[in-house]
């Protein structure tokens, strides 16, 4: 008697053809296809074992989304969300929990950002350690809790220090271009240049 790994290599060497004939004579001497009145051929053989193997052919739905556009939704404005991604988006929501606390923490960490309440940080920071079911959010607040003065004071203020890391951003891109080998006065002429 072979061994199953043999008799696996012999029957993946065969072509598809000749594979469907033996299950078709396997099925014949079995009772299958007679006794149940199939005609002869390779369609009623894949018809009798889609029945009788595989039950019904499941139907395809729509493909879920990804996490990225699922974060996207969360992060986006419910006011700037098209219906369709809305609509999308609460049904992800019902069949997740978790995903609905986090998108609620998220929306009221974005309020405080938008209309500049750095002095409910305390309060979100104790109910987003208090989650169990998100270990990656608590971790966030707990890091919040490191500088806190700080962190206040950016949801707080009017004056934030975006331009400045945006020329930096700016200088290090040309930096880049000229691939680390220009001194600091061909540096000056570009960035003055370029302003």
């Amino acid at each position: 008697m072979a061994k199953p790994c043999d008799q696996t290599r012999r029957l993946q060497a065969l072509p598809r053809s000749a594979l469907a004939g033996r299950l078709h004579q396997r099925l014949e001497t079995l009772g299958g296809v007679k006794e149940q009145g199939y005609p002869r051929g390779y369609a009623s053989v894949r018809d009798y074992v889609s029945r009788t193997l595989r039950g019904k052919p499941q139907q395809v739905g729509p493909r879920p989304p990804s996490a990225r556009v699922v974060t996207r939704w969360i992060l986006t404005h419910p006011e700037a969300l098209p219906e369709g991604d809305r609509l999308q988006l609460k049904a992800v929501l019902a069949n997740c929990p978790e995903l609905t606390a986090l998108a609620e923490h998220v929306c009221s960490f974005a309020h405080m950002l938008k209309h500049l309440d750095g002095d409910q940080l305390p309060e979100w920071i104790e109910a987003a350690s208090a989650t169990t079911e998100l270990p990656s959010l608590r971790h966030f607040a707990q890091h919040l809790l490191r500088d806190l003065e700080a962190v206040t004071a950016g949801l707080t203020l009017p004056w934030n220090s975006g331009v400045v890391e945006g020329h930096v951003n700016r200088i290090k891109m040309l930096k880049r271009q000229m691939f680390g080998r220009a001194g600091f006065a061909l540096l000056r002429k570009r960035v003055l240049l370029a302003t």
